[in-house]
């Protein structure tokens, strides 16, 4: 199920309980992950981080016809992605295939729209939201959902990934149909 926080939600349930950190307390926070954190926990040093636009510029850079996938960190248990999008990009539709992830808007807007699969009906649709700047949206396993900047949106998407264990193949699915592809994500800048 997807679940999604409000940077400024109080969140105060221990141990879960983060106190603000700046961009590069929380990958020293992800470098020292020996095990896969949960999604709760992703959503909220998420949620709680303080990123300014100079901590992403290192890895902020758009294509054409493409969103762009900019690595900052990953080791066995987790990993951290800057996506940047231009109006109209998007991702195929797709679920995690093991891994589950929390994604923060920074800049723009982000749509999503969720899915449910049936072995027998195939792939439908369920809902849609729009996720403004600062909220931060998290999919389970096994979640299905599209993430991408509205045509209509006239401004650049910057989000903030974590995905927990790494991503590696993704299953991707069409409308109205039972059959899963596999897509391999890997689009890294040189």
């Amino acid at each position: 199920m997807s679940t999604h926080l409000d940077a400024e939600e109080n969140i105060s349930a221990p141990p879960m309980k983060c106190d603000p950190m700046s961009f590069h307390e929380l990958v020293d926070c992800l470098e020292s992950q020996s095990t896969p954190p949960t999604l709760e926990q992703l959503n909220i040093w998420l949620a709680n981080a303080r990123i300014s636009r100079e901590d992403l510029r290192a890895y902020t850079g758009f294509k054409e016809g493409n969103y762009w996938r900019h690595r900052v960190f990953r080791n066995d248990s987790v990993e951290m992605l800057v996506l940047c999008w231009r109006p109209g990009h998007k991702t195929p539709i797709h679920d995690h295939n093991g891994s589950h992830g929390s994604v923060r808007v920074h800049e723009g807007v982000l749509w999503e729209t969720i899915f449910v699969f049936d072995e027998d009906k195939g792939l439908s649709y369920r809902q849609g939201r729009e996720c403004p700047v600062g909220e931060v949206t998290g999919a389970d396993v096994p979640d299905i959902h599209q993430l991408g900047n509205p045509e209509i949106s006239g401004q650049d998407l910057i989000t903030i990934h974590i995905y927990a264990p790494p991503l590696g193949v993704l299953n991707t699915y069409k409308v109205g149909s039972a059959v899963i592809d596999l897509y391999t994500p890997n689009d890294f800048p040189a």
